[in-house]
């Protein structure tokens, strides 16, 4: 009879988690601490973004040239590995989780780059988090199916991971294009298709009302309210409230207006500017997960 392959594949995914986890929250640290500027930190997530959307081209043989953008980790550190896996003993799986962290392959490394480029301890525990429970599924899927089924489930697996890596990396790229304050998003192209197409996006704001004086919530799930309205040529003073925020959204930008604030996890600030033309101004986090708009009317 076949070993159980359910908890071996679990305690290597456990383990994986919180290794990942601990070492995002030192990259992010290290990223604060050597004060990256937002233009390095926009290049780094978007180059990222970049070589993640190559890897998944190679994943789903798009071409023989991305089979070139493979890191492949360091001989010594896959002999151990290997060595490793062969062991009978019951923590060896639980082991290997947590040495995967010193293998990383080049969607890994990509994703520790985006940690660094945070510049925050809890966002870089969160994005590599958040990047080994989006794959976890995949692996114990991996690990438990070709333990029973044999390899020929391998390869649709892989073209899965392939689709996740291809949202990852497009994802990293958008991100950057907002937080860089570019006219150019997935968000600007889907409200142009709307428009397009006949249809008005902007009815659920008509009803709000206009304020010099806004609030702005800041939480760990971004921003509230994300839509706010202001008078042309009159001054405007912003709120930043944070409420127990350790994400990236703490890291509060208006880029088209060279506007930058951090926040402490439980910190209030202000901005003030003058808007000088009608039309919209958009915010955002510091790596453009979260943002919002500003209508100047």
């Amino acid at each position: 009879n076949k070993k159980n392959p359910f908890f071996p594949t679990l305690s290597f995914l456990a383990t994986k988690l919180i290794a990942y986890a601990i070492l995002g929250f030192i990259l992010g640290a290290f990223g604060g601490a050597i004060g990256i500027s937002q233009t390095v930190q926009i290049i780094m997530q978007l180059l990222a973004g970049v070589y993640m959307v190559a890897v998944a081209f190679n994943l789903l043989n798009v071409h023989p040239i991305f089979r070139y953008v493979v890191i492949q980790p360091p001989k010594f550190l896959t002999r151990l590995v290997r060595n490793q896996s062969k062991s009978k003993d019951l923590f060896a799986p639980a082991f290997l989780g947590a040495m995967t962290v010193f293998i990383p392959c080049g969607t890994t490394l990509a994703m520790e780059a985006l940690a660094i480029s945070s510049g925050n301890a809890f966002a870089g525990a969160a994005i590599l988090s958040v990047f080994v429970l989006g794959t976890m599924p995949l692996f114990f899927g991996i690990g438990f199916v070709t333990s029973v089924l044999g390899d020929n489930f391998r390869e649709k697996f892989l073209r899965i991971a392939a689709i996740a890596v291809l949202y990852l990396g497009l994802s990293s790229i958008n991100g950057s294009l907002v937080a860089g304050g570019s006219p150019i998003t997935l968000q600007s192209v889907t409200e142009d298709v709307v428009i397009a197409f006949g249809g008005n996006n902007s009815t659920q704001n008509e009803n709000i009302n206009i304020t010099q004086n806004p609030q702005i919530l800041i939480t760990s799930r971004g921003y509230s309210p994300n839509y706010i309205k202001v008078k042309k040529e009159s001054p405007v003073t912003i709120q930043l409230s944070s409420k127990d925020a350790f994400s990236c959204a703490a890291a509060f930008r208006i880029p088209s207006l060279g506007i930058s604030k951090n926040l402490q996890p439980n910190e209030t600030q202000t901005i003030t500017f003058t808007p000088q033309r009608t039309g919209k101004i958009l915010f955002s986090c510091s790596m453009g997960m979260y943002g919002g708009t500003i209508e100047v009317i």
